[in-house]
């Protein structure tokens, strides 16, 4: 790891720097300020430290590297480009534009190299605390004393914004009670956001301060466009420290070497201008004439990245060979939990999990829980310091130590918005299966993440409970209402609100076999009773759970304890000679992702009436009961009192939703 540096280094700097402003002339649109002040220690990184493999971007023994503030994502794709990734230079000249590699935000999946989608500020942060995590959990489950086949380093470039945002706050004060040695952050500190200087509203602080308080170690960088030796001896001494993640500050000059826009917000989220790109060429001295020129002199140095890395790689593979060799069981599993695979054997007979009585559905998944996660040794994971209301301690597993690696138990603490961001960096870097869980209403704190989850295709299990007014006299505040119909609108997200324990099981069964989808599961505080006709037919996302005599005149549609209440409003509808179906709609994606003919054979002939039941926000309801249909759900907040009263309260007794009923029944 050389530790001077050379004219050619600064012109291989300069080469970031230049091909980032050139994608952005090009596409009349994108964040120069970023890529020309936080080249240096980009380039610094990845030339002398970062250790991956360019010609294979999945090895799993890479060091991550995250760019937290991906607006600067110029940046990241040049270093791809000059590395070796396969990213050419028109990919960079299609930068944000249809279906190129190279879109405003990096996105994960799309471009080699690229490790997590970071769009919004503080999200790659928290990710990369995620992947540390992962790091220490597979290295002490997998690593043997002769066969080392997990170490590696996770690093994050991050901004001023991102360490402002409280999702980075959060996920940094976990990463110091964990003691995540082998997490460093690049703090680009240009003291400038897009309204102006930060000093408007981010100067009070000591952020190094605020991290040492946090139990990191923190290094400071006077001159971080030019001093490369300080660049280098720090990151040296960061990846020498084992007991704390370490912070290194590195003072920069946002839009360095642009004459009239370094130093300002106009260099941070617009094209410098033809002409003062011209005047910031010839400011770095830049005497290559045609745009997206890289001089052929910085490339060995670029080479040295995919050199080392291959060589690293190749030594691996013979580590993994000898490690096959000598632990050929620890080697099946390696294998099956690097492919998302799991073990054989993993799946209990969830039907003996049922309970002949009544159980609350958040009782019913922890059992599930459990009993899986016996059988999944690489199923780890958490919730916000809410355990014995969540049901999703891991009996006899441990809490998770981040020196040891030891334990699968994850205490996040109070930490929502960060729980569900580190659960998507555990799930980016691969090799586990993981979940979080909290209540219901404060998903709000989590829907960056989860939607992010969704977007990425992260088959994180995110675990809500307290799911309705159901909650009783924790009153309004904790009684979710338009919950649901928030997250139903996300595309590729699993949502499932289960009806009983049986249903709760089977959904477990779909979250733990998914690969490409987060699933939701939404759960009851107040015991429900086991529905006789519930089965694993819940996992179409809808299915009869009730028929009616002969020919359906009533069919009410419900979800979670509603299923329960809907069986008790069928009987009194029976009384008045009314033939009724009840089905149970546990998830309305999985339910459109079937057949017309099997969902129009559930929600029965167009001639029925349809009724929806619902302890939540009637939005979206319509598309099920149709125009004729009525929807019976809850356009308020709730009350504290025990539930039996909130529920008759808000008009969901059975009597009440009866006289509903009859009053549009058009017979």
């Amino acid at each position: 790891m050389p530790s001077s540096f050379d004219a050619i280094d600064v012109l291989a700097i300069n080469s970031i720097r230049v091909l980032s402003i050139d994608a952005i002339e090009k596409a009349k649109s994108g964040h120069p300020g970023l890529p020309m002040g936080a080249a240096p220690m980009a380039y610094v990184l990845w030339r002398s430290f970062l250790q991956v493999d360019p010609s294979l971007p999945s090895w799993p023994n890479r060091d991550r590297f995250v760019l937290s503030p991906g607006h600067g994502s110029m940046l990241l794709y040049s270093l791809l480009h000059l590395s070796g990734y396969a990213l050419s230079l028109d990919d960079l000249k299609a930068f944000r534009q249809i279906g190129s590699l190279t879109p405003g935000h990096p996105e994960f999946g799309l471009t080699p190299g690229v490790e997590a989608t970071t769009g919004p500020l503080g999200q790659g942060a928290a990710n990369a605390v995620g992947m540390a995590i992962a790091e220490r959990y597979l290295s002490r489950y997998f690593n043997r004393p002769d066969a080392e086949i997990v170490n590696h380093h996770t690093y994050a470039l991050v901004s001023d914004g991102d360490l402002m945002e409280g999702v980075a706050q959060e996920a940094a004060s976990l990463a110091g009670q964990m003691k995540l040695g082998k997490l460093t952050y690049l703090y680009d500190s240009n003291d400038i956001t897009l309204d102006g200087p930060t000093s408007l509203a981010f100067s009070v602080e000591d952020v190094s301060k605020r991290f040492e308080s946090y139990g990191w170690h923190t290094i400071r960088v006077e001159s971080g466009n030019t001093d490369l030796n300080a660049i280098h001896d720090a990151l040296q001494t960061a990846r020498s420290i084992k007991d704390r993640p370490s912070l290194i500050l590195v003072k920069t000059t946002i839009g360095y070497g642009s004459p009239n826009k370094a130093g300002k917000s106009d260099a941070h989220g617009s094209p410098l201008g033809p002409e003062e790109a011209k005047l910031a060429k010839a400011q770095l001295n830049w005497t290559e004439k045609e745009p997206f020129s890289v001089p052929s002199a910085v490339k060995p140095k670029f080479q040295v990245i995919q050199d080392r890395g291959t060589e690293l790689r190749n030594a691996w593979e013979q580590t993994l060979k000898r490690y096959r060799s000598n632990y050929p069981e620890l080697a099946v599993q390696w294998d099956l939990c690097q492919s998302g695979k799991l073990p054989e054997g993993w799946l209990p007979d969830l039907n003996e999990l049922s309970a002949p009585n009544s159980m609350a559905t958040r009782k019913a998944s922890g059992i599930a829980l459990n009993a899986i996660a016996d059988r999944v040794p690489w199923l780890l994971g958490g919730d916000a310091d809410l355990s014995v209301s969540t049901n999703t301690a891991l009996k006899n597993k441990g809490s998770f130590d981040g020196t040891t690696g030891q334990g699968r138990n994850i205490h996040y603490g109070v930490r929502e918005h960060a729980m569900g961001a580190i659960a998507n960096g555990i799930a980016y870097h691969g090799g586990l299966r993981t979940f979080t869980a909290t209540f219901f209403c404060f998903s709000d704190y989590m829907k960056p993440s989860i939607r992010l989850a969704a977007m990425n295709h992260l088959p994180v299990t995110f675990v809500f409970t307290h799911d309705s007014i159901g909650v009783g006299e924790d009153g309004p505040t904790h009684q979710p209402v338009e919950h649901l119909a928030a997250l139903r609108a996300m595309p590729n997200l699993i949502v499932a609100r289960p009806a009983d324990s049986r249903e709760t099981g089977f959904f477990w069964e779909l979250a733990v076999e998914s690969q490409k989808t987060p699933v939701t599961l939404v759960l009851s505080r107040q015991n429900l009773p086991l529905i006789q006709g519930s089965s694993k037919d819940c996992l179409r996302g809808g299915y009869i759970v009730s028929r009616e005599q002969s020919k359906p005149q009533i069919v009410l549609l419900a979800t979670g304890s509603e299923v329960a209440l809907a069986l008790e409003v069928k009987k009194l509808l029976q009384s008045k000679n009314l033939d009724v179906r009840v089905v149970s709609m546990p998830s309305w994606g999985l339910f459109r992702q079937q057949s017309e003919s099997y969902r129009s054979s559930i929600l029965g002939p167009s001639s029925c009436f349809r009724t929806s039941i619902e302890a939540a926000s009637p939005m979206g309801w319509k598309e099920w009961v149709g125009e004729q249909g009525i929807v019976i759900g809850i356009e308020q907040y709730g009350y504290s009192a025990p539930a039996d009263e909130v529920y008759k309260k808000l008009g969901l007794a059975p009597a009440a939703i009866v006289d509903k009923i009859l009053k549009s029944f058009p017979g």
